[in-house]
């Protein structure tokens, strides 16, 4: 797409370039009738760290013909996939490396493992060590016990767009260890990983993948 979002873009970024692409706009026309400059449309578009005002997004969305929640997405209160699908997407099986580089910055997922009431899924901040993924816990949970070390256990990174109606889900499966040895907990320490949820989390787990895979759902053009 020409003039589009670039890589390193958020969720905002992509869609205003699709709300402009669907306007049949320039870069250029859109930012005139928004009244701003080019290059800060293309920044909006592209940036990984947009920060515009409400004023402005309001401007943008009255100059593409499409409203606010189309720029802005659907509301937190709301499980995702309100919006519904797209009338032209398709679903790809991602490889291995396209694999890694949606879950290479870290971030949320959530961890897969069985107990008494069978499969459970547990949300953790995670960054990445190479390609295994190491997270935070509080020692007193299921995840930061016993019951993480060694079984086998899956690992899920997924991302839904409502008001583009794309989305990517990646899941991983190994093993899972509690880290113990002074040299990899200081390893995995420096790996700056902030939990959410707060408290006292200083159990650090490391899965080890053995098999990855996943699937995204993106706009044919």
């Amino acid at each position: 797409m020409a003039e589009g979002a670039g890589t390193h873009a958020t969720d905002l970024g992509r869609r205003i370039a699709e709300q402009r692409r669907k306007a049949g706009l320039s870069r250029d026309e859109a930012a005139g009738q928004a009244g701003m400059s080019p290059g800060y449309l293309a920044y909006l578009e592209t940036s990984s760290t947009p920060n515009p005002t409400q004023a402005t997004l309001a401007r943008l969305a009255a100059a593409l013909g499409a409203p606010e929640e189309a720029l802005t997405g659907a509301g937190l209160d709301l499980p995702p996939g309100q919006g519904g699908p797209a009338r032209h997407s398709e679903l790809e099986e991602l490889t291995p490396d396209q694999c890694q580089a949606y879950i290479a910055a870290g971030g949320v997922g959530r961890f897969l493992y069985d107990d008494t009431r069978g499969p459970v899924a547990v949300p953790v901040n995670y960054q990445m060590d190479g390609n295994d993924v190491v997270f935070r816990t509080g020692s007193s949970t299921r995840a930061g016990a016993e019951g993480a070390d060694h079984q086998r256990v899956s690992f899920d990174v997924d991302h839904l767009d409502d008001a583009l109606g794309e989305g990517w889900s990646v899941l991983l499966s190994g093993t899972a260890s509690v880290i113990t040895e002074p040299g990899e907990l200081a390893k995995a320490s420096a790996l700056g990983i902030e939990p959410w949820a707060g408290g006292d989390r200083d159990t650090y787990v490391r899965l080890v993948p053995d098999q990855v895979t996943g699937r995204r759902i993106r706009i044919i053009a």
